[in-house]
């Protein structure tokens, strides 16, 4: 009896704890947040709005630009060759990289090619887009699958690479002996959150490729920030640039709740 209430104190004080640390973390990032936009705010006092305007005018321009209906315009576009390149990168990065991280033939017949195409940035592949492609919404989609192929081709790889020897021993012993019942019992499983961390940073970064993918013309928010930059429209160029911060934080939230719940048996 004595133990069970132990436990439950213990508990309670671990659950009182985490709150204290989240509540503090949210009162230190509030003040970060004020401490930054004070900062601009009183820098933009000094320079001419072409240059930096103030916070106000940048959320007067926000509302705008959204009530106008180009922001959702400029989004749904974006997400137009965001998503299928983000889901096309990301299945062929996981499928590659489990197959050469498991295979040592695979690995010694394709590791060259590796090496030498790994360097390429995506944005070097621009030229192949347009001439295969065209200037449409493929033609960045390919630019973004690029960005997420090599990361979640290295999450996989590395941890298939990383699953213990000792682990796949006693799947063996307790009867699982093809390749295939190793890999989805055993090293899926085990490399399941390199995988998920490759995921959700090929997120950040195929997301960040959007604003690249679109110089060549594609429309989107790149294509409308590099227009207001071209015409010095400073404070719709922020409010774009925070069009896209908080698309990002809201993927990242939604992601991050997912991968808690398939990581809860860790």
């Amino acid at each position: 009896m004595s133990t069970e209430i132990e436990q439950e104190l213990s508990t309670g004080r671990t659950v009182a704890l985490r709150d204290s640390v989240s509540l503090r973390r949210a009162v230190l990032g509030s003040l970060g947040v004020v401490s930054f936009v004070s900062i601009w705010w009183v820098a933009s006092l000094t320079q001419p709005d072409f240059v930096l305007p103030s916070p106000f005018a940048v959320v007067e321009t926000f509302y705008n630009e959204a009530a106008s209906g180009e922001m959702t315009e400029a989004l749904t576009d974006s997400m137009k060759h965001w998503i299928p390149g983000a889901v096309v990168g990301t299945t062929l990065g996981i499928m590659t990289g489990i197959a050469l991280g498991w295979s040592r033939l695979l690995d010694d017949i394709w590791s060259p090619v590796v090496r030498l195409l790994r360097p390429v940035p995506p944005l070097a592949m621009i030229g192949f887009a347009i001439a295969w492609f065209g200037i449409n919404h493929t033609g960045a989609a390919f630019i973004i699958a690029i960005g997420a192929f090599w990361i979640n081709f290295y999450a996989a790889y590395g941890g298939v690479e990383g699953v213990s020897d000792d682990l796949l021993d006693v799947a063996r012993s307790l009867g699982v002996t093809s390749n295939r019942g190793l890999v989805q019992a055993v090293v899926l499983p085990a490399a399941l959150p390199e995988i998920l961390t490759g995921i959700r940073t090929s997120i950040g970064r195929s997301w960040m490729l959007v604003v690249a993918a679109e110089i060549f013309g594609v429309s989107g928010i790149g294509r409308r920030i590099i227009r207001a930059s071209n015409n010095l429209q400073v404070d719709v160029v922020i409010a774009y640039i925070l069009l896209l911060s908080l698309t990002f934080l809201v993927i990242d939230m939604l992601f991050r709740i997912a991968q808690r719940r398939l990581l809860r048996w860790t």
